[in-house]
This record gives C-alpha cells, structure tokens and sequence, in this order.
C-alpha cells in the first residue's frame, strides 16, 4: 500500500491526483488488476471526474457549497457538519481497474481527492492488486 500525501488550500478544495496515482500503480508492476483508492478522513472524499478541463472541479466546488451550506441548521457542534455530509455525497474510495500497467481511465476521467475541510494536509491510501507483467 502506498500513502499519498494531499495538502489543500482551501476549505473545499478538488485536487486532481491522477498522477500520483498512476505512479502508486507503476511502482507495483502489475499489468492487470485493480486500484483501490481510499480517504481515512470524515470530512474528505474521493471522486473520479473530468480533468481535461480544470474549470469543471471549480463548477463542483461550487455545487457542493450551493447543495450543502457551511452554516445551517446543524446540530454537530464542530462547525464543519457539512464538511461531513459533502464527505458522505462523495464516498471515500474509488475502484478503477488497471489494465496494460495503467489506470483504464476514460479519456477525460481523472482522479481527484475532495476536500471538504481545509486548508489541511491529508492521506490517500493506493492498494493495487492483480497478475504481474
């Protein structure tokens, strides 16, 4: 397993890391198999979206912060609980297969680590499984 290190600038924040982990799945040589992507954090996720075109993560940065308020009727006494349920909208693990040694993304599909809860510096963990080269 490889630990990814992601730091953010911003309270929400989409971050692409689709280079970093294509590197993680190089580094295991496989040729065939699958990549799982997964956030240890409550208030950050992890999606598979457009990145040929960086505008389309500000537009989702964006929805979030129009679906789901920073301040609101919430109860969770932290001040972040919808850093909570933006997480939650998101998931907190991708599965993408790898195939030729390299993430079988489409063509315009990229990685992105969501934060929901910055500026801070976080973890990603890449496990990749599958039939060497």
């Amino acid at each position: 397993m490889e630990v990814l290190r992601v730091k953010t600038a911003r309270r929400t924040q989409l971050v692409d890391v689709t280079e970093e982990v294509e590197r993680a799945v190089g580094k295991v040589g496989i040729s065939s198999g699958v990549c799982y992507v997964y956030v240890p954090h409550t208030t950050a996720g992890v999606t598979v979206n457009e990145h040929f075109d960086p505008d389309v993560a500000t537009d989702l940065e964006g929805v979030f912060e129009r679906l789901v308020p920073r301040s609101g009727p919430y109860r969770h006494s932290e001040g972040n609980s919808d850093s909570h349920a933006k997480a939650a909208m998101t998931g907190t693990s991708a599965m993408i297969f790898v195939e030729d040694g390299k993430l079988a993304l489409g063509r315009w599909q990229g990685v992105f680590f969501c934060e929901f809860d910055g500026p801070r510096e976080r973890k990603m963990w890449v496990k990749v499984a599958g039939d060497a080269s």
